[in-house]
């Protein structure tokens, strides 16, 4: 049975021309007075009717996964937040509680967020504000990449246009006499440019970058939900995640729940719609939106113009290097967060395919894949500092023809000897180096086994008295 949306009306792409629905030349930024012409924070005026444990709820209810790539429960994780009593609504009485947003997408193969910051930052700041008033955070703090200059230009203006119109601020939208949840409550929300490392996209991280300090992991527990920035209740969420919070408030967690798919292995459903940013040998690149669940194939071939150059498809990475590979027995893939149980990676990440055609050179993609991550690592681990550097050292010997067969094994015992799985390490950094280079190891080992030279080991027995000579 051939896939076909339930919805054509997106939620996160409902003012940015995105195909097939919309021709992309038309993109614009959209301003403050646009925003709310189309129905901007009409999520927002209705969760201020609410109480803040009834929005929490209704998150909770819509089973809306992470979007930033581990696909936790956003609304579970809310709940892992100390709980206020009485009273405690007044800042002076129970001290800070934030909200970190993770917009730093620095996982190659990945731009979903880049898109809502380029041309909606109001759904993105109309998020932060439901997330704010719902889990009781007085600031939020963007953490954005080092290299989204634009990005940051163009928040910092939305930003100040929501003080300007009574979103943010000591006089905010979200202090209106439409707030039943008590108290009066504000929110201040700041963007902060990072330094330009990959490991700042780990949650722990983020906080250590925002704190001033040296963007490596903390140890866990404690987690940020109870001990984060400046050692204070810490909710981080992504960028997506939040930009999808308006609609699920302002049209009911069923009607999210009605897109998208219910699992086939047993774990949380993956419903709604998301960003799939699609790059590599496709004739139409870019970032798309659909319902989860939708196949490799069909995303490629009936939205993106199938491979380049009338080529067949080979593999694809779902969802950042980090993923892992699918092959190319696999194209029928479903894109969820079951993936990575049914087809052997990690996950589906990002959800961002990036598609290699037949002519790709898979040792070539591994070696790669493998400098980047020995760049990237933070060095506080030694598993992951040592083991990436000699993965790169091991890929770079096989693409160049100089590595015998027992490099391979070599290669896959260090892979999977690091990372937070196997608990040698504190973030998954090095996980992501494991699954990329096993599974394209696994996939593709033919095309391994054909630049290295066979291994001989001479081995020698003897038996009885001569065993003794």
């Amino acid at each position: 049975m051939a896939w076909s949306p339930k919805f054509t009306q997106h939620a996160l792409c409902k003012r940015i021309p995105t195909w097939p629905y919309a021709d992309p030349k038309d993109r614009h930024v959209v301003s403050y007075d646009e925003y709310v012409k189309t129905g901007g924070y009409e999520g927002l005026r209705k969760a201020l009717t609410m109480k803040p444990g009834d929005v929490t709820e209704a998150v909770k209810k819509s089973m809306l996964r992470g979007r930033g790539g581990a696909g936790f429960p956003t609304g579970l994780k809310w709940t892992f937040l100390p709980k206020l009593d009485e009273g405690q609504d007044d800042l002076s009485k129970r001290g800070p509680r934030y909200l970190a947003i993770n917009a730093d997408e620095s996982e190659p193969g990945t731009f979903k967020d880049r898109l809502l910051m380029d041309f909606d930052p109001h759904l993105v700041l109309e998020g932060i504000a439901i997330c704010c008033y719902a889990c009781r955070l007085d600031k939020a703090f963007i953490f954005i990449r080092g290299e989204y200059h634009h990005q940051a230009h163009v928040l910092e203006k939305a930003i100040a246009e929501a003080y300007d119109n009574g979103i943010f601020g000591p006089k905010g939208l979200i202090n209106s006499n439409a707030n039943t949840g008590g108290a009066k409550f504000t929110v201040d929300c700041y963007v902060h440019r990072g330094a330009g490392a990959y490991i700042c996209g780990e949650e722990t991280a983020l906080l250590e970058g925002l704190e001033g300090k040296r963007g490596w992991p903390r140890i866990k527990p404690p987690f940020p939900a109870v001990e984060g920035l400046f050692g204070k209740p810490t909710i981080i969420n992504n960028v997506e995640t939040l930009a999808h919070l308006p609609s699920i408030v302002e049209n009911g967690p069923e009607w999210f729940m009605a897109q998208g798919v219910e699992s086939t292995v047993g774990g949380p459903p993956s419903y709604g719609t998301k960003l799939m940013g699609v790059s590599g040998h496709v004739n139409r690149p870019g970032v798309y939106e659909f319902e989860l669940g939708i196949p490799l194939r069909t995303l490629i071939e009936d939205y993106c113009g199938g491979i380049r150059g009338g080529k067949k498809y080979k593999a694809a990475i779902p969802g950042g290097v980090s993923m892992g590979i699918l092959g190319t027995d696999q194209y029928e893939a479903e894109l969820d967060f079951d993936i990575g149980r049914k087809y052997n990676v990690l996950g589906l990440g990002t959800a961002c395919p990036t598609v290699f055609d037949e002519d790709t050179d898979m040792v070539a993609v591994a070696r790669n894949i493998s400098r980047f991550f020995k760049h990237e690592s933070c060095g506080q681990c030694t598993p992951c500092r040592e083991g990436s550097g000699w993965l790169y050292q091991l890929m770079t010997r096989i693409e160049e023809g100089h590595a015998k067969t027992k490099d391979l094994d070599m290669a896959l015992e260090i892979a999977t000897s690091m990372g937070s799985m196997p608990g040698t390490t504190i973030c998954g950094l090095a996980d992501g180096n494991n699954w990329a280079l096993r599974t394209i190891m696994n996939k593709f080992r033919d095309e391994f086994e054909t630049r290295v030279s066979p291994s001989h080991v001479a081995v020698k027995m003897t038996i009885g008295a001569a065993a003794h000579g």
